[in-house]
């Protein structure tokens, strides 16, 4: 099945001629070069180099810029994370700081045909490699926290030499060990520029295949499927239907999940080099999955044995009553659709970071006062302002409910 096609409300972006002609450069490179030195001409060491350079580069992005960077799904020690910056660098898609930002807009607004970068309802061209023949200005950027970026020195340092790094470990790289072993040109063409483009067209079946063909065992609210076959290409990356859980560290949950990105992050754990892995609980995935069975076979799933948390059973408080539950310490709450919410733990465990609940979150000290100026509650925030919550999210939302407000009390927060 497809996603909807729909077509962008906003007139087309200006061409990005630097990236087309690079990317087209590199495509037409790499064709003439294989024509040239035909794989029968290689010798094996140089298949070895191009599939070893491939999959490094392949780590380098689930590894690094995806589960570390983007999604801030476990913590690495330094030595971990220059590595990983070099091993992603040599993929040639971008400095960490570029491609973590549109993949952290590319998941608040998934599907949408403005505001995610490489959206699949553009098309399956589109959301493969027709993004990045324009150079689009996302209004919804400036929502996209970036704080952990500009504070983390790998990545500045990255950012402000990104264009020789990436050129160093990407071409030169190749061709220096070719020049070691007596073949320059073979190792440059095969593990150099044909690298490139494998390792550009594995990452892009995620924006684009991976959207289109296959499971949808955790949740359906997304296009995003479940594929081995892409797995198998991608480092586990191919199981993207398990990103209805953005910030879990691994992309299959099970034993039998072929996802190798997960196993080395368990094993750099076993070193102290990653700490802090997060993940959802099997609960939660089994509330998933169970929803998705009831909803193939037509039931209401709307509640389960495993989701006993309903609005109709909380209480309605006052003002008094709010500001009484704030002045414990560290306590905090948000008002969302006429709902007392705490987010005290969950503000430190949302996948988009802290940062975004400040505007919106009432703390432990604060003053509340009726009949005053209207304050900012967090409706316009979770229905579609900073982002289109899933099925998961609005499940977990519900699980933090203390109780009802009453809609006409005003107050301030001072």
């Amino acid at each position: 099945m497809s996603p909807s096609t729909s077509s962008s409300s906003s007139s087309r972006p200006p061409i990005w001629w630097s990236n087309a002609i690079f990317f087209v450069s590199v495509h037409v490179a790499a064709l003439i070069g294989a024509i040239l030195r035909p794989p029968s001409t290689l010798p094996l060491w140089i298949f070895v180099l191009t599939l070893l350079l491939w999959q490094t580069a392949n780590f380098g992005i689930t590894l690094g810029y995806h589960r570390l960077y983007s999604h801030r799904a476990y913590k690495a020690s330094l030595p971990v994370r220059v590595a990983f910056t070099l091993m992603g660098s040599s993929a040639l898609q971008g400095s960490i700081k570029w491609w973590a930002l549109r993949h952290r807009l590319h998941h608040r607004y998934t599907d949408d045909p403005v505001n995610d970068p490489y959206s699949a309802s553009r098309g399956l061209f589109f959301s493969h490699v027709g993004w990045i023949f324009f150079k689009p200005s996302y209004e919804k950027m400036k929502l996209i926290d970036r704080a952990d970026l500009d504070r983390d020195p790998v990545v500045r340092f990255q950012h402000r030499y990104y264009v020789p790094l990436a050129l160093s470990t990407s071409l030169v790289l190749p061709a220096a060990i070719g020049w070691a072993m007596g073949d320059t040109i073979g190792a440059f063409i095969w593990s150099g520029l044909v690298v490139r483009l494998l390792v550009w067209h594995s990452t892009f079946l995620v924006n684009s295949f991976a959207h289109w063909e296959g499971k949808q065992p955790y949740a359906d609210d997304m296009s995003a499927r479940g594929n081995f076959l892409f797995a198998l290409v991608t480092a586990g990356e191919g199981n993207h239907n398990f990103h209805a859980f953005p910030h879990d560290f691994r992309a299959g949950p099970f034993a039998d999940d072929f996802d190798p990105s997960k196993w080395v992050i368990l094993f750099l754990h076993k070193l102290g080099l990653a700490y802090n892995l997060r993940k959802v609980s099997d609960k939660e995935i089994h509330w998933a999955k169970l929803s998705m069975h009831k909803k193939h076979e037509h039931e209401n799933d709307s509640s389960s044995d495993l989701d006993s948390e309903t609005e109709s059973e909380t209480e309605t408080w006052t003002i008094q009553e709010v500001q009484s539950y704030l002045e414990h310490p560290g306590r905090a709450v948000m008002i969302i659709d006429n709902l007392v919410v705490d987010v005290s733990v969950y503000q430190r465990e949302h996948p988009g970071g802290a940062a975004l609940f400040t505007p919106y979150t009432l703390r432990s000290g604060v003053v509340l006062q009726d009949k005053s100026d209207e304050w900012k509650n967090a409706s316009w925030a979770f229905n579609g302002g900073y982002n289109r919550h899933s099925t998961m999210a609005r499940r977990r939302l519900r699980q933090l409910i203390l109780a009802r407000f009453d809609p006409t009390d005003e107050i301030r927060v001072s």
